[in-house]
């Protein structure tokens, strides 16, 4: 009888399943808590990481931190409001390396507000951000790897895709997070057939300076770690393994998906 199971040289195959060497990974956004983890782990598995955001000077100082460990990265300016910044940026990034191997798209912003009094203004400007940016980010990176005959890309969201939060002005945030989680499946359906990969991830709070008022406020930190089954609060290293996963060869049969980085909250509701 034929073999079926194909042969697979474990010495190789499985040894460069998380290689990064020498990808072109675009980040907007990638300087804050959590890009920045992601940025430094991406670098430092080999890859030529271009941070991008509106803080061209924050987006500067972390190229060169990581520069000075012998790491290549660089830093642009990008306002992710702007379609024609958004293409702009993308296509330098392009010209300049070749190619775009991998988008991780950290962009994103909370104006919190409770219901009765959302603004208008405050709602578009978390809509142009957070769904309408990641929108625009993933076509102009998908011209460039459709070119190249595929690719990864990878946005950032939040377990408040899934879950509203409860006596706190999260509309804004949850309802384009929410949005986010199905452009993502649109845009893997849409992306499949010329090789390009597209899957989220989703953490719950997780130690930045976002988190500040949480942090600061002890009855809904404790509130907060009684209802994380693992019992803490997510660093931003927690976030950087599935990233790497999302964005290597360990995932390549891995599309439209999202994988909720919550120390246990979306599987105990």
């Amino acid at each position: 009888m034929e073999r079926i199971t194909p042969t697979i040289d474990f010495a190789t195959e499985l040894t460069n399943l998380f290689d990064m060497r020498d990808k072109v990974v675009f980040m907007p956004g990638g300087y804050g808590g959590i890009g920045e983890a992601i940025a430094w782990a991406l670098a430092l598995a080999g890859a030529r990481v271009t941070v991008a955001g509106r803080d061209t000077g924050k987006a500067e100082g972390l190229a060169l931190a990581l520069t000075k460990h012998g790491l290549a990265t660089d830093g642009i300016p990008l306002d992710v409001e702007s379609v024609s910044s958004i293409r702009e940026a993308v296509d330098s990034v392009a010209e300049r390396h070749g190619r775009i191997d991998v988008l991780v798209n950290c962009v994103g912003i909370q104006r919190e507000e409770p219901l009765l009094k959302v603004s208008e203004e405050a709602y578009d400007e978390v809509y142009r951000v957070n769904l309408k940016g990641a929108m625009f980010l993933a076509q102009a990176a998908a011209k460039h790897q459709t070119a190249a005959g595929g690719g990864r890309q990878v946005h950032l969201l939040s377990v408040r895709a899934q879950l509203g939060l409860r006596d706190r002005g999260y509309s804004a945030y949850c309802s384009t997070k929410g949005a986010l989680v199905m452009l993502i499946k649109q845009h893997a359906m849409e992306l499949a057939r010329d090789g390009i990969t597209v899957n989220g991830v989703a953490p719950t709070f997780v130690y930045t300076e976002m988190i500040r008022h949480v942090i600061e406020n002890p009855e809904f930190r404790n509130q907060l770690l009684e209802r994380i089954p693992l019992g803490r609060i997510a660093d931003p290293k927690d976030v950087v393994g599935p990233v790497m996963f999302f964005c290597s060869d360990a995932s390549a049969f891995v599309t439209g998906q999202i994988m909720y980085v919550d120390g246990g909250i979306t599987a105990s509701q």
